[in-house]
């Protein structure tokens, strides 16, 4: 009998090639004849360059070039790279050059590059260019900048505003005329990074007789490079092949195009030799994209039981000294809006501000961690003020079950209407503070403080737009053998695209799951792709490989059917084969295979097409949206400041679950993420823009032994909007996380009257904001 595949606790297939050291990542890859590169970054925040010299490091032994931006040639030198997501929105639009033209505009900016036989005598060579900068005022503070007379990032732009986004819907006015309560919630929002275990690296090489240019990239956006690259280069894109192998993680920054990318191209090119590059953990700090630093002011109308009217706001952006990635991630930051909430009315702005740091874009869960931090601490801020139980006052906000598919009055980014498809987020609440034994909380926390001891507990919602289209492929082939082939162009850095994916197509087709093999992530076996981010894979490429897998099956039942002489409703495919049900009949898979390869003089049946195979392309028009609840309980010690997460409860919907094991990695990963957030991780510059957490001693990220006991539920509301009711959940555990955490500290230092408004919460923080609430209290 068939086994079902779907739903079920599969191991995944990667691991045993991973666990026992056979993976292959970039920097694995050798080449005969490979030489190495190593790039001269900029010192300065903010600089002219007044001359580069060069000459030091042409003259050491096994250097094989040194290159500022004039010598790498047309096309590179000609101009800035391309706007990876254009927008009418930009008022200034900078995208930087692949090495610094005349001005250098964040610490870490590429300047030259050295190419010689090692990677050490690169760095050695790199440490012997000289060049002359001249300095320039800097600026680092987002809301600095946006102040009349404040330096400008960019020495000949006219101010520091990239673009203004704005997004509402419903009558503020009127929610905010004659509400009964009105309040006012100010946030800060640090930014951080995503430091998977593998920085960024890149191989080019370049084969002289077929002019094929093949790059190999630690990147989640193979098809995004090569579409970008072969515009920069000015090259056909059949010219030109992008791999993603092993990538060892990526969470977001490794989506954009880097410059590093395209240097090393014409590297290979030039040189006439394969040319690699891997990112060092200091380069990571300070040359690959940051995520975070926004300033959020809000004012909530609210009636006296709780039910928000009306939220309006401003939200000032810090980007970076570039827009590498378009508005996406500032947008990303409004999108969430309303959250899990049936909000009347909404008019919110934000201005996107260039500062003289290391460009911004999305890190898992993009900006919607912020969003959702900002609509809990709203919440929060309601049931503070009020005298509620923050849990009693999300319920009586909730979009309730009946209402769906719920229309937000927010837009896509299409200008389509936003629309929650399903859900059952008080379910999911009430889950989750059963899970974490909230009704005990009380007792616990009065006698934990009777010991000096204090305990918090704190609850966040959340939705995700996952499932982005507009497309993943997926092309399933079934091999003489009996063997089934899957190529996708979906790129996987740790999710478990190939155990997924097989287990879609294994179900379908009937066949066991060793028997499928899944390809990724190269522009050559695959030819149309988007990137993995956004929690969309799932639903875009495991759609489409139900899709292409369900041709396959119809396939293989209409060649039995005319084999057999029986209706097609009697074929059945399992265990391998294709059968006609309830008799002996039956012929295996590959014989079928096989059969529609074709045979000299042998005709098909009519109406098949050659090969057992067949290409699905999902057409994501709608947006699955995922939710759900998390429960954090904390200690605080109120002497240190540290804070001591006891108990995490995450109960997630993400519609029809694929593997529970893959998900529960996932959303496990996600919190983790969301801890780092909330207590840890923290990109500090001064005020000349120099980073000062440039290494893992300065900027903190959590450990086994800071992750407490994490627990995790589902519930289960089919989407409506895909062939098997899925929904996203690569960042669900990361976007209510930092909400979570920061209420559980704030319902600890309850006594002291904190309220906390930023993060993270590291212990000097803590001890601060407790000292200040004790001194604005009267004696």
């Amino acid at each position: 009998m068939g086994v079902r595949h779907i739903g079920a606790d599969v191991r995944r297939l990667e691991d045993p090639r991973l666990l026992t050291g056979r993976g292959r990542y970039t920097d694995d890859i050798r080449r005969p004849g490979m030489l190495q590169a190593a790039f001269v970054r900029s010192a300065h925040a903010h600089a002219a360059i007044r001359g580069i010299d060069l000459s030091a490091a042409r003259a050491l032994p096994g250097v094989h070039a040194a290159w500022a931006l004039a010598d790498l040639g047309s096309p590179l030198a000609d101009g800035p790279m391309a706007q990876m997501a254009p927008s009418p929105l930009i008022k200034q639009d900078r995208v930087q050059h692949v090495l610094a033209k005349d001005e250098v505009c964040y610490v870490g900016e590429p300047v030259a590059v050295v190419i010689a036989e090692s990677r050490h005598i690169a760095e050695d060579a790199a440490a012997l260019v000289a060049v002359d900068y001249d300095t320039i005022p800097a600026v680092v503070d987002c809301r600095a900048a946006m102040e009349p007379g404040a330096p400008v990032a960019h020495r000949d732009a006219e101010g520091n505003l990239a673009a203004k986004l704005a997004v509402g819907f419903g009558d503020v006015e009127a929610a905010f005329t004659d509400a009964p309560h009105v309040f006012t919630v100010d946030l800060m929002q640090h930014r951080g990074g995503a430091h998977p275990m593998e920085g960024r690296a890149v191989l080019a090489e370049h084969d002289p007789e077929t002019g094929k240019l093949t790059v190999h990239s630690a990147t989640q956006s193979p098809y995004l490079v090569k579409r970008l690259l072969a515009r920069l280069l000015k090259i056909d894109e059949q010219d030109l092949r992008v791999v993603a192998p092993d990538v060892g993680g990526g969470f977001g920054p490794k989506a954009v195009f880097y410059p590093e990318e395209a240097v090393l191209a014409v590297a290979a090119m030039k040189l006439g030799r394969p040319v690699k590059w891997a990112e060092d953990r200091r380069e990571h700090f300070v040359a690959t994209a940051n995520q975070r630093d926004q300033h959020w002011r809000l004012e909530v109308a609210c009636e006296a039981d709780g039910r928000m009217r009306g939220i309006r706001g401003h939200v000032t952006h810090d980007n970076g000294a570039y827009l590498p990635y378009g508005l996406i991630l500032a947008a990303t930051a409004l999108a969430p809006f309303p959250g899990a909430y049936a909000l009347p009315s909404l008019s919110l702005t934000l201005d996107v501000v260039y500062t003289n740091t290391t460009p911004t874009t999305p890190v898992r869960g993009a900006g919607r961690p912020n969003a959702i931090f900002a609509v809990e601490r709203t919440i929060d801020c309601i049931a503070r003020n009020l005298g509620l139980d923050p849990a009693e006052v999300r319920r009586r906000n909730y979009i309730r079950p009946e209402q769906f598919p719920y229309v937000t009055g927010m837009k896509a980014r299409d200008g389509s209407p936003v629309a929650y498809d399903s859900g059952d987020y008080e379910h999911c609440l009430d889950t989750a503070l059963e899970m974490a034994d909230s009704a005990g909380f009380a007792a616990r926390q009065a006698e934990a403080r009777s010991r000096g001891r204090y305990l918090g507990l704190g609850v966040a919602s959340f939705i995700e737009d996952t499932g982005l289209g507009p497309f993943e492929g997926v092309h399933v082939r079934v091999t003489a053998q009996g063997g089934v082939h899957v190529t996708t162009g979906a790129a996987s850095q740790g999710q478990g695209h190939a155990t997924t994916l097989a287990q879609i197509v294994a179900e379908k087709l009937g066949v066991e799951l060793g028997k499928v093999k899944v390809t990724s992530a190269d522009t050559d076996s695959f030819g149309y792709g988007i990137a993995t981010i956004a929690s969309r894979t799932a639903v875009t490429a495991g759609s489409s490989a139900h899709l292409a897998a369900t041709e396959v099956h119809d396939k293989a039942v209409r060649y039995a059917a005319a084999l057999f002489e029986v209706e097609p409703d009697r074929i059945v495919l399992e265990d391998g084969m294709v059968k006609v049900a309830g008799t002996n009949q039956s012929i295996l898979i590959g014989e079928v295979a096989l059969a529609l390869a074709g045979t000299i003089a042998q005709p098909i049946p009519a109406g098949l097409s050659p090969g057992l195979e067949a290409t699905g392309y999902f057409e994501a028009r709608a947006t699955p949206h995922s939710s759900g609840s998390n429960v954090a309980e904390v200690e605080v010690d109120i002497e240190t400041g540290a804070v001591h997460l006891l108990n995490y409860i995450v109960v997630h919907d993400c519609g029809r679950v694929i593997n529970p094991k893959i998900v529960d990695g996932q959303i496990t990963g996600g919190v983790v993420h969301g801890i780092g957030n909330a207590l840890f991780e923290e990109m500090v510059y001064d005020a000349a823009g120099q980073p000062v957490s440039t290494n893992l001693g300065e900027y903190l990220l959590p450990t086994a032994t800071e992750i407490p006991p994490i627990r995790i539920g589902h519930v289960e509301t089919p989407s409506p909007l895909n062939p098997l009711g899925i929904k996203g959940a690569g960042e669900s555990g990361t976007i209510p996380a930092i909400a979570a955490i920061v209420a559980a500290v704030e319902n600890a230092l309850q006594p002291f009257g904190v309220v906390v408004d930023r993060y993270p919460l590291n212990p000097e923080r803590v001890v601060d904001m407790i000292d200040a609430a004790r001194a604005a209290t009267p004696a």
